[in-house]
């Protein structure tokens, strides 16, 4: 792909963003919606092969029907209302079918049938936008309108999002379905307290940005796309091998590491909302993706595999790390000593 046409899709993306992000009216924000659906959609077919190109049939399809839904949502409550500012959403249907189209666009169970297969026929730079750049509109939507949206139905969709993210995620061998799964159970930690702590929900997303990102440009780094060249690429990268593995960890939420942050004060408030129960479920659906992390990581860092493999080795080159992946790295790993500072920002 020329540059040009790359400026101009990275400027829509922004555009889209920043339209949405900063709209108070219905019609700007589905608007914003709209760029950002049509910028992302060439880069995921740039590579032309079929699994790229149904990749972004796929795409398309969902996220025109989602934002038909946020408009028609919209509409019903401007009808019923007179209002067509964000803020202003009280129709419990309008809020209800709000609810199903965010979760439709983010990749919330049960809809999140599309975002392992899309991201599977992705680039990895192209998956790493589309986990995070890409979801960032509708958490903001959903922000401005937690007051009115259902906290019933929002717990339901974020306990089946860690489930399904954690069981669906076990038996993957490849890197991207492995993320794309893991970025489900996440959406379900953010799901979960968005109606009680809205500025939770955004810290999670953050925290969740840095380490995704830090993890799939490690990956791109290393060229790898399945756990089998993983397994080869200690002996070529072993700085990188060693980063990823501290990653991994932080993207599951141990606790010395950055990760741990968003779930021990989600874990706080839902206790203080009175809902200790919610809580010991999603904390323990969270070790399911505790299982495929650990995979990763054994994969990335200890083991030689046991046979002969079909790769070829690579020659060792001392390459310099990025310097994107090393902040990016560090700042997944070492943020939780500075939670207070960070909770006094927010």
């Amino acid at each position: 792909m020329n540059p040009q046409a790359k400026l101009i899709f990275a400027t829509s993306l922004l555009m889209g963003t920043t339209i949405t992000i900063s709209s108070n009216h219905w019609i700007l924000a589905w608007t914003g919606l709209e760029i950002n659906t049509l910028a992302i959609l060439p880069l995921i077919s740039k590579s032309h092969h079929p699994r790229a190109i149904e990749a972004a049939t796929k795409y398309f399809l969902v996220q025109a029907a989602a934002s038909a839904l946020v408009l028609f949502s919209s509409m019903t409550n401007a009808w019923h209302t007179g209002q067509w500012d964000i803020t202003q959403l009280t129709h419990p249907t309008s809020c209800l079918i709000l609810t199903s189209a965010i979760a439709m666009k983010l990749g919330l169970a049960p809809f999140h049938f599309w975002f392992p297969e899309v991201l599977q026929g992705s680039p990895l730079t192209t998956g790493l936008l589309l986990s995070t750049a890409m979801k960032f509109p509708p958490i903001t939507l959903l922000y401005m309108t937690s007051q009115s949206l259902n906290p019933a139905l929002l717990t339901t969709m974020a306990i089946l999002s860690a489930a399904l993210g954690g069981w669906m995620g076990l038996n993957q061998t490849q890197t991207r379905k492995i993320l794309a799964f893991s970025s489900i159970s996440h959406l379900g930690w953010m799901a979960i307290i968005i109606a009680y702590s809205p500025k939770l929900a955004l810290l999670n997303f953050y925290l969740y940005t840095l380490m995704t990102a830090a993890a799939f440009l490690t990956l791109n780094s290393m060229k790898v796309l399945k756990l089998s060249t993983l397994m080869t690429s200690w002996s070529k990268t072993p700085t990188l091998s060693a980063m990823l593995l501290l990653t991994l960890l932080s993207l599951a939420g141990l606790p010395p590491l950055t990760g741990f942050l968003p779930k021990w004060l989600i874990i706080e408030e839902l206790t203080k909302q009175e809902m200790a129960p919610t809580a010991t479920i999603i904390s323990l659906l969270s070790l399911l993706s505790l299982f495929f992390y650990l995979r990763l990581a054994y994969c990335s860092t200890i083991t030689l595999p046991p046979h002969t493999t079909n790769h070829m080795k690579r020659w060792h080159t001392n390459k310099p790390v990025n310097a994107s992946i090393a902040i990016l790295t560090t700042l997944s790993i070492m943020l939780l000593p500075i939670s207070p500072i960070i909770l006094t920002i927010m």
